[in-house]
């Protein structure tokens, strides 16, 4: 059994970074929650970590002069955590060379919809629903890759799907996939953990 320290790098809410702790505290993974980062000073993620006890970092490119600054900032909080397998949950920035290299192999992340399909750049959050939707497709669900240089590009790793009915609209196929998402997330990172999924 491998069981990983956990470092989160979320943009908002973070409702697939509460999945995951939870998971962890009922004992349905053995990973445990270490560090969670977030771009966004006024994201609702930092404010459960607090509930959580989780150390909890708002750490923005803003501060940096280039991309290699920040990476540099993002490895050595995780460093001082010990983290070794990184959680990407929402977040809305583009992941640096460096902290990929770092990371290789070790940082996962969801997406909203079954990749290949409705993937790349400008396809996150709402826009990938509002896609499905305008495509009527009867079935979306969500994806965890590992990570690469190009967006929703690495290795898919698990899937899992919802069927749409006739009537659905853009937010009723988010509500329906975020669902999923919750779940999907923490059944993968066990999956990782008995390695019935290999990263390498």
């Amino acid at each position: 059994m491998n069981c990983f320290n956990l470092g989160f790098l979320s943009s908002h809410s973070g409702s697939n970074v509460q999945a995951i702790v939870d998971a962890s505290k009922n004992g349905l993974i053995c990973s445990v929650p270490k560090t969670i980062i977030s771009n966004n000073s006024n994201a609702f993620v930092l404010e459960r970590g607090k509930i959580e006890e989780i150390p909890s970092f708002h750490i923005s490119s803003k501060n940096f002069d280039d991309e290699n600054q920040l990476d540099n900032a993002l490895i050595s909080k995780f460093e001082e955590n010990n983290v070794n397998l990184i959680i990407l949950a929402g977040y809305m920035k583009k992941i640096g060379s460096k902290f990929i290299s770092h990371y290789k192999n070790r940082i996962l992340n969801i997406h909203p919809a079954l990749l290949p399909k409705y993937g790349g750049e400008g396809m996150f959050g709402s826009n990938v629903h509002k896609a499905v939707y305008s495509n009527n497709e009867i079935e979306s669900g969500a994806t965890i890759h590992l990570v690469d240089g190009e967006y929703d590009n690495g290795k898919i790793l698990n899937q899992m799907k919802v069927t749409l009915n006739n009537d659905e609209t853009p937010e009723t196929i988010a509500a329906k996939v975020l669902k999923i998402e919750h779940l999907l997330y923490y059944s993968t990172i066990k999956k990782i953990e008995i390695g019935e999924i290999k990263l390498d």
